[in-house]
């Protein structure tokens, strides 16, 4: 099935946020959007074809979604987009398969920090409760369409990961 447009997307199809280890030329974003276009007109799952999109959000996050209920992704097309993501980035010199950075807004400008350098920037208040950050564990469409990818520290995960005192919220306590 050949891709579709993300906005096609129903609220719950699956979605992978991949973030870019830096951001993206105008080039190099057209060679990721080339280079997915071509796995997802391809992409399936036991030999059934994956309705799915993407999406390149700041020239530094690549958004792959599927419709769920045209198929399920199995574990195994899973892997192959991880691994063809891992080729592509190879390519590019950047990385789009490791998580574990902080990717934060300082200004206009997104900046990517190991998760001990933004728990000291959060230590000496160079970022607070208020600052922006970016949440690559969205799993949901509904989850982007809701805006939970930017969002204030106070209302993700990083509030309790770095802050000592987190505001109460529906995610848990305090810290």
């Amino acid at each position: 099935m050949p891709r579709i447009d993300f906005d096609a997307l129903p609220d719950h199809g699956r979605l992978w946020v991949f973030p870019a280890s830096r951001t993206l030329s105008p080039d190099e974003v057209r060679r990721t959007t080339d280079v997915v276009d071509a796995f997802l007109g391809e992409w399936a799952a036991h030999g059934v074809p994956l309705r799915s999109a993407r999406q390149v959000r700041h020239a530094q996050f690549l958004l792959v979604g599927v419709d769920v209920d045209a198929e399920a992704p199995s574990g195994c097309s899973i892997d192959a987009l991880v691994n063809r993501l891992r080729i592509l980035g190879e390519e590019l010199g950047v990385t789009f398969i490791d998580h574990s950075p902080i990717w934060f807004r300082d200004g206009e400008t997104i900046r990517t920090t190991p998760r001990p350098a933004f728990r000291a920037l959060a230590e000496s208040d160079e970022v607070s409760l208020e600052s922006v950050v970016f949440d690559t564990s969205l799993t949901t469409v509904s989850q982007l369409r809701d805006e939970e990818l930017e969002k204030p520290v106070s209302d993700s995960w990083h509030a309790r990961a770095f802050f000592r005192t987190a505001p109460n919220s529906a995610h848990g306590g305090n810290v």
